[in-house]
């Protein structure tokens, strides 16, 4: 296959998941997408299953909490709620499935980035695998610390009456899509050893297709059946993303 170039076939943000989707399917790729698919499906497969079915309650809940002189807005706050639940359970059960499947999804990202490339695929097996482990919780940890002060604010706006209901589901909605930007980006760039702080900084220097990118993972993930097959794929897109912007830049670090 020959390198991927992107001067010659630019790609928006939300294009290269649908380009993921094509390369996780493809011969020599599969055999890489299969361990974090799996994780992917138990685990999404069986918790989603018991958001969805206490959804209703939890928002009723909620609903009861504004006052009187709001109820009439009871229609368009429900599905705001319903979008600010779905995705901060989203954002956390892909974030279980990573830190279990992070060793796979490098593995799945540095063969994937030798593919789209033309080198010579790493010799990396189980061994290796485990002699990098704690460098690759590290960095799911580094993750985890940058996410959970922003994830508790906007947590509490959640809960402020009226513009906790309106404004919180699109901010939190954005800010998740922010985190699935650097939860499957900072794959291929941490196979290349680079700091976390200069990856946020990469990305937020294309902010607009990180997010639109960030975005679709965010939907897909969101909904039912497709959010099985997210993770490998969101991989393979954001690998494909590093090989056409970032790679040139960082890969020497």
């Amino acid at each position: 296959m020959q390198p991927s170039r992107h001067q010659h076939s630019p790609i928006s943000g939300a294009g290269y998941f649908f380009r993921g989707l094509s390369l996780a399917m493809q011969p020599g790729t599969r055999r890489f997408v299969l361990f974090p698919l799996l994780i992917n499906m138990v685990l999404f497969g069986t918790a989603f299953g018991l958001v969805l079915t206490q959804l209703g309650d939890w928002i009723d809940g909620w609903m009861a909490q504004l006052p009187t002189w709001l109820d009439w807005l009871s229609y368009l706050l429900w599905p705001l709620l319903a979008i600010a639940v779905l995705v901060t359970f989203s954002y956390l059960f892909s974030t279980i499935a990573n830190w279990i499947a992070a060793p796979f999804n490098g593995l799945l990202a540095e063969h994937l980035e030798a593919k789209l490339t033309g080198q010579p695929a790493p010799d990396a097996g189980l061994k290796a695998i485990m002699k990098d482990l704690p460098r690759i919780l590290h960095r799911e940890w580094v993750k985890l610390k940058y996410y959970l002060p922003k994830a508790i604010g906007l947590f509490i706006l959640l809960w402020i009456p009226a513009i906790g209901q309106t404004v919180g589901p699109v901010l939190w909605f954005l800010f998740s899509a922010w985190m699935m930007s650097i939860q499957y980006a900072d794959y291929p760039f941490d196979n290349h050893k680079v700091p976390f702080v200069t990856m946020r900084d990469a990305l937020k220097a294309h902010r607009g297709k990180s997010l639109s990118f960030g975005s679709l993972v965010m939907f897909c993930t969101m909904t039912p059946i497709i959010n099985l097959f997210v993770m490998p794929v969101a991989v393979c897109g954001a690998t494909a993303m590093w090989v056409d912007h970032y790679r040139d830049h960082y890969r020497h670090y």
